[in-house]
């Protein structure tokens, strides 16, 4: 097997951790530039790791695998996702009802305004309900990049097992898979930012929406 297929291969693997680094960067945008740095590390990482792994242990566990890997990415990356789903819309509605509150607050200063008549009687002062507090920011922890990293470099483990029957350098296509994967996650994290920007509170929503197809992907394809 040459250096174009390895590379080939890279790309195709990269896909799923691509989605994903962009979904994160939509999910946690208060993280440090240091933590979204290690997710491209980090799948770099387990892509190579994964496709050595399932090199090195062959036919033996091909088939165990073949079966259960979809199901482990379903159940790691639905839960990852439905959990920034559910996180992103309670923030949506907190923010919409502490707006509306304040849009509240407004109008009912505008309909009985403080009169500067120095004869008349000084108003009573006008006090606005304070606004709705917000939803405490979602945390990109490093558990969570271990468990991304994890079930995105599933298909590096069976495509490593097709690498031992091509008889290809193992050595060389790790290295090679580990590298592209990082190059394509720090484009996704210039891509996650400006997008990011566009969604704003939808972005958390869309992350989750992005890994919950990941996993069905996973799971039926």
């Amino acid at each position: 097997m040459g250096v174009v297929e390895i590379v080939l291969i890279g790309l195709a693997l990269s896909m799923d951790a691509f989605a994903v680094t962009i979904s994160d960067v939509f999910a946690y945008p208060k993280s440090s530039r240091a933590r979204l740095l290690l997710l491209p590390i980090a799948f770099g990482i387990f892509q190579g790791a994964m496709l050595a792994i399932g090199y090195w242990t062959g036919s033996l566990a091909a088939d165990l695998f073949e079966q259960y890997a979809g199901i482990v990415s379903l159940v790691l990356l639905g839960f990852i996702g439905s959990k920034m789903i559910w996180e992103g819309a309670k923030s949506l509605r907190s923010g919409n009802q502490a707006g509306e509150s304040l849009t509240g607050a407004a109008a009912t200063v505008a309909a009985n305004p403080v009169s500067t008549d120095i004869l008349s009687a000084p108003a009573a002062p006008q006090t606005a309900s304070p606004p709705a507090p917000a939803p405490p920011t979602a945390r990109l922890t490093l558990m969570l990049i271990v468990i991304q990293a994890t079930a995105t470099s599933l298909d590096a483990l069976i495509t490593g097992v097709s690498l031992l029957a091509e008889s290809a350098n193992i050595t060389l296509a790790a290295l090679v898979v580990s590298v592209i994967t990082l190059l394509s996650c720090l484009l996704a994290l210039l891509a996650g930012k400006r997008f990011g920007v566009l969604l704003g509170n939808r972005a958390e929503i869309v992350g989750g929406l992005i890994l919950v197809l990941i996993g069905l992907k996973a799971f039926f394809f």
